[in-house]
């Protein structure tokens, strides 16, 4: 696996102060990527045990609410197996922590991957530029997903996901909510 950055104390990919891995490889190319120089599978620089325990520092701080997989595309055939490992000895380690994993795969078609047993919530989708909206929560289109991994996995049909949040508030999705509706959530920054 490659990599491209390890981002601290990081607010914007998941819930509270967390440490983000952007992993280099992605095949979905979205048109207006935010991140386009992560799509080289073979750009960046090799994840050795250098960079791991950069990642373990962050983690060993008690503000740090857990990790993040982006990029690129963590679930790119280059990336999978090295992620999965990482996963694994992150959840052994730090079992409070959260793992948040951003994909341009649909939730469908990743469910059943080994590695999901170490995700707590996973961004699905591809990012579509007709779709873009600045004010949604920790995604950039509105087809994309928030997931609930572990409560999604333990359902009877786990192909239906259930959300982490909605487009614009941070109360779990229980039921078709308005904006002027929406309870006021006590984890807003």
């Amino acid at each position: 696996m490659r990599y491209h950055n390890i981002t601290k104390d990081d607010m914007l990919n998941g819930d509270g102060l967390r440490v983000v891995l952007w992993v280099a490889g992605c095949q979905h190319c979205c048109k207006e990527c935010h991140n386009p120089i992560t799509w080289d599978p073979d750009g960046g620089l090799p994840f050795d045990e250098a960079a791991k325990q950069e990642i373990f520092e962050q983690l060993e701080k008690s503000y740090i609410s857990g990790i993040t997989f982006s990029g690129g595309d963590p679930l790119h055939p280059a990336n999978r197996a090295d992620v999965r490992s990482l996963m694994e000895e992150i959840k052994a380690k730090y079992p409070n922590k959260t793992i948040w994993l951003y994909t341009g795969d649909s939730w469908e078609d990743i469910y059943q991957y080994p590695m999901m047993k170490f995700v707590d919530v996973l961004v699905d989708g591809e990012f579509h530029i007709e779709e873009r909206d600045p004010q949604l929560l920790w995604k950039g289109s509105k087809n994309q997903r928030v997931i609930k991994v572990q409560e999604s996995l333990a359902k009877e049909d786990p192909t239906i996901p259930i959300l982490h949040c909605g487009d614009y508030t941070r109360e779990p999705m229980t039921a078709p909510q308005t904006l002027q509706d929406a309870p006021v959530s006590s984890c807003l920054l």
